[in-house]
C-alpha cells in the first residue's frame, strides 16, 4: 500500500505534505493558543492542520519504511546507520506531530464558542503544550528531513 505509486516511491512523493503540514501546524497551533483575538478566524486552520499533519507524518513513515526494506541490501554499513537514525527521526516526528495535532483539535473544540472561556488555567495549559510540542515537531522534522538529505545525497 505504502510501496509505489506509478513506479515512484510513494516516500518521496508525500515526504513533502509532512515538511510543509507540521511547521504549518506548528505555527498555527503557538498562534491559536496564543492570540485569543484571532482564535474565530484560525479555528478552520488550525483544526485541519490537527488532522493532516499527523496522517502526513504517519504516510512518510510508513511508505519509508517500506523504501527502505526494498531497498536495505544497496547501503553500505554507514548509510544503513544514517537511514537508521532517520527513521527514528521520522517516528518521533509523527509522535510529537499526533500529539500536537491532538492539542490543535482539543483547543479548537475548547474555545469553539467564544461566550465559553475556557478557565485560565486551560488556557495556560494550552500555551505551554503548544509550545512545547511545536518546538518538539519543529526540531524532529528539521532532524528527519536532515538525515534523510544526508542518507539521500551523502556518499554513502
Amino acid at each position: 500500500m505504502f510501496d509505489q505509486v506509478n513506479g515512484l516511491p510513494v516516500h518521496i512523493l508525500v515526504l513533502h505534505a509532512a515538511v510543509i503540514f507540521v511547521p504549518l501546524l506548528a505555527l498555527g497551533a503557538v498562534v491559536y493558543a496564543l492570540a485569543p483575538a484571532w482564535r474565530p478566524k484560525l479555528a478552520w486552520a488550525v483544526a485541519l492542520l490537527g488532522l493532516v499533519a499527523p496522517v502526513a507524518t504517519f504516510v512518510a513513515k510508513e511508505s519509508g519504511e517500506e523504501l527502505y526494506d526494498s531497498k536495505i541490501s544497496t547501503f553500505s554499513p554507514k548509510g544503513k546507520e544514517i537511514l537508521a537514525q532517520h527513521m527514528d527521526y521520522g517516528s518521533m516526528t509523527f509522535w510529537f506531530s499526533l500529539a500536537l495535532g491532538l492539542l490543535a483539535l482539543a483547543m479548537v473544540a475548547a474555545t469553539f464558542r467564544p461566550e465559553r472561556r475556557p478557565p485560565l488555567v486551560l488556557n495556560l495549559a494550552f500555551i505551554v503544550l503548544s509550545v512545547v510540542l511545536a518546538a518538539g515537531s519543529g526540531y524532529y522534522i528539521y532532524r528527519t528531513g536532515d538525515s534523510g538529505a544526508t542518507a539521500v545525497w551523502g556518499t554513502y
